[in-house]
C-alpha cells in the first residue's frame, strides 16, 4: 500500500461523522469536475470512471439518510440526490458536460450548507 493510500485510509477511519460527510461531498465534487473535463475532451474512459465514482458517492449519501431524525429534510435530500443521479446518468448517456456541472454546483451548495451547520453545532457544543 502506498504512503498516500495509507494516509487516506487513516484519515477516513479516524474522522468524525461530520468530517466523513465533508470528505464525501468533496470527493463527489472532484469526480464531477473530472467527468465534465473528460466529457469536453471526449475522454470516455476517464469520464466513465469519474461518473461511476460520483454516482457511488451520491448513492451512499442517499443510503445513509436517517429519516427518523431528519424528517422532511431527509426526504428532500433523498429527492435531490435522486435528481442528481438522474442528471449524472443523462450527462453520461448524452455526453453533456453541463449536467455534471449542474450537479457539481448543487453539491458545492450543499457542502457549504453542511459546513455551516457543522460549525454552528461545534460552536454550540463549545458554549
Amino acid at each position: 500500500m502506498s504512503k498516500l493510500n495509507a494516509y487516506r485510509k487513516t484519515s477516513v477511519t479516524t474522522a468524525s461523522k461530520e468530517q466523513v460527510l465533508v470528505m464525501l461531498y468533496e470527493g463527489a465534487i472532484n469526480h464531477l469536475k473530472r467527468a465534465s473535463e473528460a466529457c469536453q475532451k471526449n475522454d470516455l474512459a476517464t469520464k466513465g470512471t469519474a461518473v461511476g465514482k460520483a454516482h457511488d458517492i451520491i448513492n451512499e449519501l442517499s443510503n445513509t439518510l436517517n429519516f427518523e431524525v431528519g424528517g422532511d429534510i431527509a426526504v428532500n435530500l433523498e429527492n435531490l440526490y435522486m435528481f442528481m443521479i438522474e442528471q449524472i446518468i443523462q450527462g453520461n448517456i448524452k455526453n453533456d458536460h453541463t449536467k455534471f456541472d449542474q450537479v457539481k454546483k448543487l453539491m458545492e451548495n450543499l457542502l457549504e450548507g453542511w459546513k455551516g451547520a457543522i460549525a454552528q453545532n461545534s460552536a454550540q457544543k463549545g458554549s
